[in-house]
């Protein structure tokens, strides 16, 4: 079985992901109860930061544990812009749930630091000095890991050390929770990981924060596998790939003589629209047994001729972060910022064409592109079978190739653009999606399109391996545990 674990508090369960077994703890309002026991010897939880996933995971952590002796205190820097956004919303210092970042950190049981990662690879020193011997510190992200190992370091012997990483931007942490107050749940799934363990407590710590946030399933990995996953995959498909994929196919349909608005629904409306919320339900194979025979037809070509591209790029990616080049560029790229900010990605003609589309927005359906769900059901695929051979579990791969893009991002690009998709995450993934997306629609260009319109593209081994691919079964184990609410970005 792949990561198993054992929990004192939290009823587990084996699943069928992929080819393999694996341990998930299943969420739900009605744990709620068990969250004191599972946090036993825990008076404060503190965070840390006020970026994408602070204001979630607080506010979540301070709902989920209303009524127990556990208080959430956010810790920033006094001088912060975000002082007053965490005022808005309850944390004071009247009340003693707001105050200095340190002193929060020096107070607290549980420590989750949310702040930048960069922030965290600069202030770490200061930080770790600041924890009380046996306290707990908490990631959201394996980024800090990845650059202790750049600077020769390591974490204090004397806290625990865990990670519970939503797969999901902080908006849609906070946004589905919300939601799910009346149905039992709803929420983005989380992995949690043990790098530390010096209560024999760490893994009831991790699994109570996820259940707090609102998870509707929580499965294990390591740090280590979780930033180089995350960092990957937010390049790729989930965020760079996905832009590089709709803002080509803008370009393609319009060069075959489409005007700019029925290139933008044909590429963008149908891929945030029907062919996520097809793929969210039904998977792959969902998509492709929609389609006409004439439309199952051109999925095929344009899964064929968008495989190995998008595979190509994955890959470099995939090198890239596991070298720790691309944690080197986050860092450097932190210190650019301070002279160069970083640009706007929705200023381009397409995306004020996407702003008339969508004004126009009527109850008529929009249309399942056949070509588009190819090149897109062909990108995921190629990073799943990536993944899969750099040796992450199924439980990771599903959640970072298909269920966080269709189930949190691709939904924030369809209300409001690729702008409000992208920079409503960190800084490392508005930075790595800024750099790859045009790498990947280099390739798409050179590559794809030339196999296209020359009528190829169909591959019968390649298409084969698609329909045998056991990533079906784990999206339809996945989806069996997936909440009944599909998230609802505006308002």
């Amino acid at each position: 079985m792949r990561n198993s674990f054992e929990s004192k508090v939290f009823k587990s369960e084996t699943v069928w992901l992929g080819p393999h077994q694996e341990m998930v703890v299943r969420g739900g309002r009605n744990l709620f109860p068990l969250l004191p026991k599972a946090f036993e010897g825990l008076r404060q939880i503190g965070v840390l930061g006020w970026g994408s996933q602070g204001p979630a995971q607080a506010q979540n952590l301070r709902e989920s544990l209303e009524g127990t002796a556990i208080k959430v205190k956010v810790g920033l820097r006094p001088s912060s812009a975000s002082w007053k956004s965490a005022q808005a919303v309850g944390f004071t210092e009247e009340s003693g749930t707001l105050g200095e970042m340190m002193a929060v950190a020096r107070e607290s049981d549980l420590v989750l630091l949310l702040i930048s990662d960069a922030a965290q690879a600069e202030l770490y020193p200061e930080i770790f000095k600041a924890l009380k011997p046996g306290a707990t510190l908490g990631l959201s992200h394996g980024f800090l890991l990845g650059a202790l190992k750049i600077k020769g370091d390591s974490f204090p012997k004397n806290i625990n050390v865990i990670g519970v990483c939503p797969k999901g931007m902080g908006p849609s942490v906070r946004k589905l929770y919300v939601q799910g107050k009346s149905v039992n749940g709803a929420g983005i799934n989380n992995s949690f990981a043990v790098e530390q363990d010096v209560n024999g407590r760490a893994t009831d710590y991790a699994l109570a924060w996820s259940v707090a946030l609102g998870a509707p399933f929580t499965f294990k990995t390591t740090l280590e596998q979780e930033y180089k996953s995350d960092i990957f995959g937010e390049r790729a498909v989930l965020l760079g790939g996905v832009h590089a994929i709709v803002e080509f196919l803008f370009r393609h349909y319009q060069n075959l003589g489409a005007t700019p608005e029925e290139a933008f629904v044909r590429s963008t409306e149908s891929l945030t629209g029907p062919i996520t919320k097809t793929l969210s339900r039904s998977g792959f194979l969902g998509v492709y047994e929609s389609l006409s025979e004439e439309g199952k037809r051109v999925f095929r070509r344009a899964y064929g001729a968008a495989y190995w591209p998008s595979y190509e790029v994955h890959y470099e990616i995939y090198q890239e972060v596991a070298s720790g080049n691309e944690i080197r560029s986050v860092l450097l790229a932190a210190d650019r910022m301070k002279k160069i900010p970083m640009g706007k990605i929705d200023e381009s003609y397409m995306w004020k064409v996407g702003e008339k589309v969508r004004a126009a927005r009527s109850s008529a359906s929009t249309p399942l592109d056949p070509f588009t769900a190819g090149v897109y059901v062909a990108a995921m695929v190629a990073q799943v079978d990536l993944l899969e051979e750099m040796g992450h579990a199924y439980s990771e791969i599903v959640n970072e190739s298909v269920i966080e893009a269709v189930d949190s991002l691709n939904p924030f690009m369809h209300f409001k653009g690729v702008s409000f998709m992208v920079d409503n995450c960190s800084i490392t993934a508005r930075l790595g999606s800024r750099k790859w997306a045009p790498r990947y629609d280099y390739l798409y260009m050179q590559q794809a399109a030339p196999i296209w319109a020359a009528g190829k593209g169909e591959d019968e081994g390649l298409w084969k391996k698609f329909l045998e691919h056991p990533v079906h079964k784990a999206l339809a184990t996945a989806s069996s545990m997936r909440p009944s609410v599909d998230i609802a970005v505006g308002g």
